[in-house]
């Protein structure tokens, strides 16, 4: 059990509070000021007694004991903290001189952490239009007319009317298809690349300033 001078006061809010001489009921632990305990009873009609902090006899972790009985408790009942005064009539020689109050002074501490957040990058194809030109050799037929001396005989009478003979003449035609093939692959590669970034942030911390009479200052 810890005794009052090493008590953490902060671990006592809202435990349970009872007195040592015939182990009854104190209520639960609602505020710790610098000379008494504030504890609370009922549910309904709640009744607050300021204990004097000189009584705390120690804390086991879940109950404060006070060296105190049922029949005190009822002269510690009050709407508000009584004063100071009204308090040195409990202590005893055997008493401590003071009990220790720790205050935490808190202060926040920056936590980065890292996410991982998604970019993009965008490729776009378009189509591009030139004019290639090519050359092609292409064949086609002339025709040349040439009278050869010829005497024979024929059973053929000459034609009594216009006669045309058609000569086929070939020619080769352009004929333009087009196909479309892989010119070139473009690769695209991802590699995580580190960078040291700074960041920066305001904190809060508190500062304890004492104010009145002091006795003494520990360092």
């Amino acid at each position: 059990m810890a005794s009052e001078s090493s008590i953490a006061w902060n671990d006592v809010i809202k435990k349970e509070a009872r007195g040592a001489v015939d182990d009854s009921d104190f209520g639960e632990v609602q505020e710790i000021g610098q000379h008494y305990v504030l504890t609370q009873k009922g549910m309904v009609d709640k009744e607050r007694f300021y204990i004097p902090k000189y009584l705390v006899q120690g804390y086991d972790g879940n109950t404060l004991w006070f060296n105190a009985s049922k029949n005190e408790l009822e002269g510690w009942m009050h709407d508000s903290p009584p004063d100071y005064n009204e308090y040195t009539r409990y202590r005893t020689s055997e008493a401590p001189a003071e009990i220790e109050t720790r205050i935490p002074v808190i202060e926040e501490r920056m936590q980065v952490s890292k996410r991982v957040a998604m970019d993009e990058a965008t490729i776009i194809k378009e189509p591009t239009t030139e004019t290639k030109t090519v050359e092609v050799p292409v064949t086609h037929e002339e025709m040349t007319v040439e009278r050869r001396p010829a005497d024979r005989s024929t059973s053929e009478r000459p034609s009594s009317t216009k006669t045309e003979v058609k000569v086929p003449l070939s020619k080769e035609e352009i004929q333009v298809t087009k196909e479309p093939y892989v010119k070139e692959e473009v690769v695209v590669k991802k590699e995580p690349v580190t960078e040291t970034r700074t960041v920066s942030d305001t904190v809060t911390s508190e500062r304890v300033d004492v104010e009145g009479k002091k006795r003494k200052t520990e360092d």
